[in-house]
């Protein structure tokens, strides 16, 4: 016969734990290590994506993916250029998911300083899509760095714009319909100014505005910029874009968040349960092999712990490292963790 005790509201608890990882992504393999090896273009050409070995390796593992939009009401928009529509459309798809849509059910834009007011508005922008290999539940506020070569072909370190979500560990905003995001800007100090790009923590994406290159970009490996980087956006491919930026990253580097949700009961034997034992090899010959005289007190091992659904159903299995002595003279509380 099998003895259920009920577990009470006093004996379990939920705790949450936030685990992270710091993720580092040099230039080197984003462009140069595998001869390019590593960079998956589409026939669709809407984007490319980027893996951390030659993509049709087995072991290789998907990076992010990058892609070039601009605003359907951007000077650019109205340019005889190169796939200004899928450029428009890569925008509209990324502000409707991160953005939204405002009373007049028409798609909202990206706002320098994340207030969707009547503030500068991002309308000319390069889209970074984290994995969730890398990114997992989200990545950590304050902790996204990204070091970008502004110079020549031959750009040294002195020449890196580095951009930071500054101070977004206790500043942040939440009024995204993809969740909470941060302002990314090129300097600690300019950290209450206006900002060059949005990081949305739990969806893995950076939003950078174009802008934030003017005058800045010279030629570097095989595509050239202008001293306005509008230029090119227009007359440069979707492919070629991304090309251009991504031959410049320097270094990407952000500390990855895992959530792990915890239930914790505490299951209590008191001194006068679970003393004997319901396995066949607790008695020999009618004897319980644990008493050495009949007088003696009752005694027990516990090995494992079973908890069960309202019904007796066995839902969980918690097995012990070495067997607990239980008798009429202790009290046990075995805690058990459910992680999930």
């Amino acid at each position: 016969m099998s003895t259920y005790k009920p577990i009470s509201s006093n004996d379990s608890v939920a705790t949450r734990t936030l685990l992270h990882e710091v993720i580092p992504l040099t230039g080197s393999i984003v462009s140069g290590t595998y001869s390019d090896n590593n960079i998956k273009n589409y026939s669709h050409q809407m984007f490319q994506s980027v893996y951390d070995y030659p993509y049709l390796s087995s072991s290789a593992n998907h990076i992010f993916d990058i892609t070039v939009g601009i605003s359907s009401d951007s000077s650019l928009s109205s340019s005889l250029g190169t796939q200004i529509a899928k450029k428009i459309n890569n925008y509209n798809q990324m502000a409707q998911l991160m953005v939204g849509y405002n009373t007049t059910n028409q798609i909202q834009k990206f706002d320098q300083d994340g207030d969707l007011g009547g503030g500068t508005k991002i309308k000319e922008a390069f889209f970074f899509s984290f994995s969730r290999l890398l990114s997992k539940d989200e990545v950590k506020k304050g902790s996204f760095n990204l070091q970008i070569l502004t110079g020549s072909a031959n750009a040294t370190p002195s020449s890196i714009l580095t951009i930071s979500d500054y101070g977004a560990a206790t500043d942040y905003r939440t009024n995204s319909p993809a969740g909470e995001f941060g302002i990314l800007y090129t300097s600690s100090a300019a950290a209450s100014g206006t900002g060059v790009g949005l990081i949305y923590y739990q969806a893995g994406l950076v939003v950078l505005t174009a802008s934030v290159f003017n005058g800045n970009f010279g030629p570097r490996s095989e595509t050239l910029y202008t001293s306005s980087v509008g230029t090119y956006l227009t007359s440069g491919s979707i492919t070629g874009s991304c090309n251009g930026l991504r031959n410049r990253i320097y270094n990407v580097q952000f500390n990855n968040t895992t959530e792990l949700n915890s239930t914790v009961y505490f299951c209590r034997a008191n001194h006068n349960e679970f003393n004997y034992s319901t396995n066949p090899t607790y008695l020999s010959g009618g004897q319980v092999v644990v008493k050495n005289n009949a007088s003696d007190a009752p005694v027990s091992y516990i090995t494992t712990v079973g908890l069960y659904s309202a019904d007796n159903e066995l839902l969980a299995v918690a097995k012990l490292s070495e067997p607990l002595k239980k008798s009429i003279d202790n009290e046990l509380t075995v805690r058990v963790r459910l992680d999930y």
